[in-house]
């Protein structure tokens, strides 16, 4: 016994080490500063009861991850039970006599604007993770940061779906307070942006009664619209739900959209499966399943009669979490030392509305600064307020399964909108959502409206009283014997056969309406006096803005219908006037060119072309023009000179033939041209205007500046036509579709001139939001895409233009360049290449010559020149032209030998070594530098044509003492 307690157990000084190591964190935590948050909560609402259960755990999670903290966050909670008053009170408590340094809270978004008011005057900061309505920000209170997704950004995803569903009119349901009307604006500017109508509002307060709420429901049901966007607090969307499965508006054909206020209270309102919701978008990270999980358990513990429904963390759980997290966060940045004056009393006791006892210092806006500039990686995301606002970063569309169960769609982001992944980017295969299971367990999607059952029609507007003349656009007849309306024409056709296009049946019935412009008839259907009107109804900016229009069901234009008058002229120079100007221009060049390269091939082989110089241009243009009307004599010798005329004659021929038709077509046939060829020359002048009586062009055109005294009414097509006889109008001035009825009927001398204007023509009239306007324009687009429209035209109007494409004009146009230059081409190129080779072969024959006379000194360029110009027009003697045909010397010896020249001077003329003939050119007794010798003798002349040339080449007689070596040369050159 003594042994044992001398020497204490093992286990006891275990013990002793264990209760030490356990004091120093405890001092630890002693050390730590303390400072109060203030949560102010309505405790027994849903979003009450999650703020109890999630608060206390993310502090306690902070604590865990950061175990040395140096400042430690104590919360006392205030209940404030719904009530403002209440929620004021608690909080100027908090801030006097508790200390508390921030709030947390309120949760309603009425009691946070009151409470952020009075913190702001006190510089306290206030944290809202529930506080939603756009109606409490931080630009009206200072002090107030909201750690919740404000309303407003949702309403551009609720637009996103409406767009993507194809819903024209959405009826918001909505609670009547700040939470419910503050975020209505905002849908109703998202729905009107994106072409979607709200036609009316259901309102319902706060407190309203089961049978009140049933009752709404019950008139809802009683509309056209059957697409819904529920924003209200759980008590009520449980009670909205309950009347619409009542009233069986959650039967197939129905939409309801909820709002992420109520898609975060799931297991609160019992929704009926089939809706669709939106929830802030929060990645699923491995710490957000394990909070889950702990939340789940820890939430189930502390309220026992909760439905396991409820344990679900939603969007407010996740909310009040991170904004938990933001204020510990906030304080450890800050310290003890920032945090150690709170405010409170000073100097006294304050009224209860005075807030000049409170104590300000600075620590509550370093506080301030220290929560709106902390930034972490929380539950929802990335923790970082932007102007007191958490960031949005997007929201994931779900579908409401049975036991409040989650189906996700997709997600909605505001850079790329729908898409069923986050992550997939803008490929075609990631855009719109998942197929949703719509109420009912359908899959069809709703149209968003339906047609009353109670035997309701659509009354459908027709003019009566139209012209016989425009009988096959529209009619409007009344059946004396069953006094039943009966409708045709090419109007009614297309309507009827747009209706029969719909998906649904849409019973209708024709009103006859008194004949009056259809500006009046649009207003009156913009008034509601008329569920629509089909006629011959032009699209135009002013009269859209009374009523919605369908995409048109045909084109039209601003046209001209003019008489045509014969226009062949009894001018004396109308001959001219088959060929224009160019063409004129290119064939006179043409044939002064083929006229100079055949002179150029043949003046120097051919007598016909050789003689004074006036003489030779002479030939040149006889011959040329002589070939117009191949009348041309001259035997030309040369085989490129024939090759040439061959070529230019053919071309010549084809000029003349169209010559000939052109001509003959304008002096024949009736040339029939419009009076007035367009709308400038019809403003010009002083003709007088024809316009349909109603019509929206005088309007038009006197705003455009026509003169209106110059503009003629008519009713009837038959008045156009007496009326452009006797020439009272000039022109009818009017849209397509009538003209080409008009010309149908009246075709002989009118004509149609171009389009002037475009319009947007015809379309059904409907008044502003009607939904039948976008079915009826689907339905217009495949019927104009099928036969059954040019089926319909063909039947009222005719094949095309039918008649009226005899109106068009007889007119033969001058013939131009531009039909013929191949032709000139070709002649061209022939007569370029003919004389290409015939100077080449000159330059090759005489290229002795023109190599001695270049080597000549003291000669002059322009010298030179001259004298191969004076020897390209000397004649070729070499040339068979000019040879016997015996083969006995050539001509110019026979001349002199029948001439009774003695022997010598045809010895010279065969011999001499400047004759042309034998090509021997001995220039070494002649100098250019010394003058000409002086002329031989009458016989010594050498003669170079027989008597048909007036000029004659003359040739110096030679020495008589020159020496025989010489003469031997001049024979052996000759030979």
């Amino acid at each position: 016994m003594a042994s044992r307690a001398r020497h204490p157990p093992f286990r006891h000084v275990a013990l002793l080490l264990l209760g030490l190591a356990a004091l120093i964190p405890a001092t630890s935590r002693a050390q730590a500063a303390s400072f109060t948050v203030g949560l102010i909560i309505d405790a027994d609402s849903p979003v009450g009861r999650i703020a109890r259960t999630t608060i206390p755990m993310a502090l306690n999670d902070f604590y865990a991850a950061f175990p040395n903290a140096s400042a430690r966050v104590r919360v006392l909670q205030h209940d404030s039970g719904g009530d403002v008053v209440a929620a004021a009170s608690a909080a100027l408590q908090l801030m006097t006599t508790q200390g508390a340094r921030a709030i947390l809270g309120p949760q309603s978004s009425v009691e946070s604007a009151f409470v952020a008011d009075l913190a702001t005057r006190a510089e306290v900061p206030v944290v809202s993770f529930s506080a939603t309505s756009p109606s409490v920000s931080a630009s009206a209170a200072p002090f107030f940061a909201r750690a919740a997704l404000s309303d407003a950004p949702q309403a551009g995803a609720i637009a996103a779906l409406v767009t993507y569903f194809g819903w024209r009119r959405v009826v918001p349901v909505y609670q009547d307070d700040d939470y419910g009307t503050a975020f209505v604006p905002f849908l109703v500017d998202a729905l009107t942006a994106a072409r979607a109508e709200v036609p009316y509002r259901c309102a319902l307060p706060g407190g309203a009664s089961k049978d009140a709420v049933a009752a709404a429901m019950y008139r809802l049901e009683s509309e056209q619209t059957r697409a819904f966007v529920v924003h209200a607090r759980p008590a009520l969307a449980e009670l909205v739900f309950a009347a619409a499965v009542e009233a069986g508006m959650m039967a197939q054909g129905y939409a309801w959209v909820i709002t992420d206020g109520l898609t975060g209270l799931l297991g609160s309102i019992h929704p009926p499966q089939g809706i669709i919701g939106l929830v802030p978008h929060a990645p699923p990270t491995p710490r957000l399943r394990d909070v889950r999980r702990r939340w789940a358990r820890k939430f189930m513990r502390e309220h026992r009669d909760a439905d396991p429904a409820q344990a679900e963390m939603g969007c407010y759980a996740i909310w009040a979490y991170d904004a938990a997290w933001a204020v510990a966060s906030a304080a450890e940045r800050l310290g003890p030392g920032d945090l150690s004056s709170p405010p409170g009393l000073v100097g006294g006791r304050s009224g209860p509305t005075d807030f000049s006892g409170l104590g300000k210092s600075t620590s509550g806006e370093k506080f301030l600064a220290a929560i709106t500039n902390t930034t972490f990686d929380g539950l929802g995301g990335r923790f970082n307020l932007v102007n007191g606002e958490l960031a949005v970063p997007a929201f994931r569309v779900v579908n409401i399964m049975d036991s409040a169960k989650e189906r996700s769609l997709g997600f909605w982001t505001p850079k790329h909108g729908l898409h069923r992944s986050l992550y997939g980017g803008a490929s075609a295969s990631n855009s719109g959502l998942a197929p949703v299971i719509w109420p009912d367990e359908s899959t069809v999607v709703p149209i968003g409206w339906v047609q009353p059952t109670n035997g309701w029609k659509l009354r459908v507007a027709v003019p009566g009283g139209v012209d016989p003349g425009y009988r096959p656009i529209m009619h409007l007849d009344v059946d004396p014997a069953t006094n039943r309306t009966v409708a045709g024409g090419f109007v009614i056709e297309v309507f009827e056969a747009a209706v029969r296009l719909l998906p649904y049946a849409l019973p209708f019935e024709y009103v006859l309406v008194g004949s009056m412009p259809y500006d009046h008839l649009v207003e009156k259907v913009g008034n509601g006096d008329f569920d629509a009107a089909v006629a011959d109804i032009t699209i135009t900016a002013n009269r859209s803005q009374h009523v919605d229009f369908t995409l048109p069901y045909m084109s039209s234009g601003i046209a001209m219908v003019v008489p045509m008058r014969d226009q062949r002229s009894t001018c004396a120079w109308v001959f001219l006037k088959p060929l224009r100007y160019d063409l004129w221009l290119v064939s006179f060049v043409s044939l002064i060119f083929t006229g100079f390269v055949v002179w150029a091939v043949e003046h120097r082989v051919n007598r016909e072309f050789r003689g004074p110089p006036s003489y030779q241009i002479g030939t040149l243009l006889y011959f040329g023009f002589s070939t117009l009307v191949f009348a041309h004599q001259e035997d030309l010798k040369s085989n490129l000179s024939r090759f040439v005329v061959v070529v230019w004659v053919f071309v010549v021929l084809i000029l003349q033939s169209s010559y000939k038709a052109s001509l003959t077509s304008m002096l024949t046939v009736p040339q029939l041209e419009p009076a007035i060829r367009d709308y400038a020359s019809l403003w010009q002048g002083v003709d007088k205007v024809g316009i349909m009586n109603d019509s929206f062009m005088r309007a038009s055109m006197t705003k455009s500046g026509f003169p209106p005294s110059r503009l003629e009414p008519y009713r009837a097509s038959h008045s156009f036509h007496e009326a452009l006889l006797n020439g009272t109008i000039g022109a009818i001035v009017d849209e397509t579709p009538y003209l080409r009825l008009f010309l149908r009927a009246y075709c002989d001398n009118f004509t149609k001139t171009a389009q002037t204007n475009k319009t947007g023509g015809f379309g059904f009239a409907f008044p502003k939001g009607s939904p039948y306007v976008a079915d009826l324009s689907r339905a217009i687009l495949n019927l104009t895409e099928s036969d059954e429209m040019s089926a319909i035209e063909r039947k009222w109007f005719g094949d095309a233009e039918g008649c009226a494409a005899q109106g068009s004009q007889f007119t033969s146009d001058s013939l131009s360049f531009a039909s013929f230059w191949g032709l000139f081409l070709i002649t061209g190129a022939t007569s370029l290449l003919c004389c290409a080779v015939h100077l080449a072969t000159f330059l090759v024959v005489e290229r002795r010559w023109i190599s001695e006379v270049a080597s000549t000194p003291h000669v002059p360029w322009k010298d030179r020149i001259w004298m191969l110009l004076k020897r390209f027009d000397h004649k070729d003697l070499s040339s068979h032209t000019f040879r016997t045909k015996d083969g006995g010397g050539s001509v110019a010896g026979r001349s002199a030998n029948d001439a009774g020249a003695s022997p010598g001077a045809a010895h010279i003329a065969a011999g001499s070594p400047l004759s042309v003939s034998n090509h021997t050119y001995d220039m070494s007794e002649w100098s250019f530098g010394t003058p000409s010798p002086a002329p031989a003798s009458a016989t010594g002349e050498i003669e170079l044509a027989a008597g048909d040339e007036a000029a004659a080449e003359v040739a110096a007689a030679p020495n008589p003492n020159v020496s025989s070596d010489q003469t031997d040369t001049g024979h052996r050159a000759s030979n």
